[in-house]
Parts: C-alpha cells; sequence; structure tokens
C-alpha cells in the first residue's frame, strides 16, 4: 500500500476531508482510513476532527534526495552523492550499510524517514518516528586496520556538533565516547560497526541518529533524558539543510582522522565535554569504575582518576557519580 501520495496531500497541515482525499487519490474513503492507520504505525501524527477531516499539525516537510545533494559541500557533493540512497522506511540505516559493505562496496550512504528497528548503542533500540528526525549511515573505508580507529567515535560526535553550530545551535556539549548533548539531554547518538582485520583493510559504519522535533508519543518510549532541535531552539528545523551539514562535516572530519588521527580533535572535545572534572562511573559490561573524569588522551582514551590511581578507559558507558563524590567528603 504506497501512503506517499496521501502523505503529500497532508504535508501542508491544512484539513482535508476523506472524500476530498478519496477523490483526489482516486481511491475509497475505507482506502484513505487505512493509509490514515498506517501512517500513525510510522509514528506520524494525523489529527481527525468530525466535520473538518485529516491533518498533520504543523504539517511534515519530507527530505529530498535532490535538495540534500544541492546542499552539500561542493568538494564533497563530487564523492558522496552517487552512493546516496534515501528511503521512506527500512528496519536500520545501519543494516542497510552494512548489507553494501557485505556485497563489496566501500562508501555508502544512506538515508529514510522512518526506521522500524533502529539500533542504539549496547543493544538498545533507537526510537524512529517517520519525518521528524535525522537517521543516517555512512559506510567508510580505511585502509590502516581496526587498530587505527580509536577515537574515531569521538570525531563523529564532534563532526555532528560542528554542522548544529553551523546551522546557529549553540550549548551543545559531547559525552564519551560519543554523546551529543544539550543540557545534558541526549540530542544524537552514534553507533560504529566495524568489519575487517585488526592490521588490514576494514570497513566501519557509521550510524547517527538526531533528533530534530521527537513527537511526544514517541519521546514517551525513550528511557533516558532526551532533548530535539524543536525544543531546545523553538523555531522550525529545515532537515533537509541539517542533513546536509551533518554529512558534510562527517566527512570532512573522517578524511583529517585518517590522516591524522584524534589528536587534531583533542581540544575541540575537552572544550565540549559536559563530564569533565567530575566524578563517573565508566560501566563497560559488568566492570563499573568510578573516579574522576579528567578528559581524554591523544587517541580519545578516556583518563579516569580513581582512588587506586590514573586508569586509561578504551570502552564504556559514562555516568555521573553522587556516590563518590560522598565518599570524597
Amino acid at each position: 500500500m504506497n501512503v506517499i501520495p496521501l502523505l503529500e496531500q497532508l504535508s501542508d497541515g491544512d484539513f482535508r476531508s476523506g472524500q476530498a482525499l478519496g477523490r483526489e487519490l482516486g481511491i475509497s474513503r475505507a482506502a484513505i482510513w487505512k493509509h490514515i492507520e498506517q501512517l500513525r504505525e510510522l509514528g506520524v501524527s494525523i489529527q481527525a476532527v468530525t466535520g473538518k477531516g485529516y491533518r498533520i499539525p504543523g504539517g511534515l516537510v519530507l527530505l529530498s534526495r535532490a535538495r540534500i545533494t544541492a546542499a552539500l559541500d561542493a568538494g564533497i557533493r563530487d564523492r558522496i552523492a552517487a552512493a546516496f540512497d534515501l528511503h521512506f522506511s527500512v528496519g536500520s540505516t545501519n543494516t542497510e550499510a552494512l548489507a553494501k559493505a557485505a556485497s563489496g562496496s566501500d562508501l555508502y550512504l544512506v538515508m529514510t524517514e522512518h526506521q522500524s528497528s533502529g539500533r542504539g548503542r549496547r543493544g538498545r533500540s533507537w526510537i524512529s518516528p517517520f519525518g521528524r528526525n535525522l537517521y543516517m549511515s555512512l559506510l567508510w573505508s580505511f585502509q590502516g586496520g581496526v587498530s587505527t580507529l580509536e577515537g574515531l567515535s569521538l570525531v563523529c560526535a564532534l563532526a555532528v556538533r560542528r554542522a548544529l553550530a553551523r546551522e546557529a545551535y549553540h550549548g551543545i556539549e559531547v559525552k564519551w565516547p560519543n554523546d551529543v548533548l544539550f543540557q545534558r539531554r541526549k540530542l544524537a547518538g552514534i553507533l560504529l560497526e566495524v568489519s575487517g582485520d585488526i592490521s588490514g583493510p576494514c570497513k566501519v559504519v557509521i550510524g547517527i541518529g538526531l533528533n530534530t522535533e521527537m513527537p511526544a508519543q514517541a519521546g514517551s518510549r525513550i528511557d533516558q533524558p532526551y532533548s530535539d532541535l524543536r525544543a531546545m531552539a523553538g523555531r522550525p528545523i529545515d532537515r533537509n539543510r541539517l542533513a546536509a551539514a551533518v554529512i558534510s562535516e562527517l566527512v570532512a572530519a573522517i578524511s583529517v582522522f585518517e590522516s591524522h588521527g584524534f589528536a587534531p580533535f583533542k581540544a575541540e572535545w575537552v572544550e565540549a565535554d559536559s563530564y569533565l572534572g567530575e566524578p563517573v562511573e565508566v560501566h563497560s559490561g559488568q566492570t563499573v569504575l568510578k573516579g574522576v573524569y579528567t578528559g581524554v588522551d591523544e587517541t580519545g582514551r578516556l583518563l579516569l582518576q580513581t582512588a587506586e590511581g590514573a586508569r586509561l578507559v578504551a570502552g564504556g558507558e559514562v555516568m555521573p557519580s553522587l556516590r563518590l563524590t560522598k565518599g570524597r567528603d
């Protein structure tokens, strides 16, 4: 069932009666109702009022491959345009990109309006309602091997922050290893999935989810504090232009990382780091390390000052630690 024509009819935010929609699209009112229910299942907020019909409150501007491509930085447009797919709905953009990697592709960008099985870090789901946020994955091939990728997740978070600053969204912070925050609420998350060997060529899929205007109903399913750009800035979001900014900054940052590693990004990370100098817990599997977070090293590993001395941490999740603060009084 193709719901795109109905979505286009409702995208301006005005009411349309079921009869008028059916006449315009050449289908029955019963079919219109089924289309409406399918759109709601995707997370589209549709208001129904007796005597007026249906509408999408506030309207909806769909992503456009042509508009995104045209807004990319020129040098990046030449590199990315031929390897860029935009979908209506997929299970997961990372899954799509991993399939391209398995089939032999070295470069691929995929975006979608909706994910039915979006994935976050540590086995979490990524809530992905239709048409309100950004969901993308970039496949990139590295010649140096898996061992050269330390710090890449931090660089990707900084690329998102740069893109937001470019679009006049300020006050954005980062949390090790790759979260993007506003007022310590999650604004964007990044999932890296790697295939290859330690010393030889490898392929990395970089998945990015960025909350632009999370509907309340979808947001109620998120299990941590979150924010979105609309709530943060109180102004309309041009998702096409924002997507182009994220892609452009991401490709530019990865290109620098390929040649120089994380070191050129270290000062920028420290400047934007939300938890620098604070007591934290670092959770990695069943292991919990407690200490004061003192920054990152030249490869992006976390520096933790514990009761037993300084520790370097390569992976895990940072969480605030009130218990440690009390223990130090």
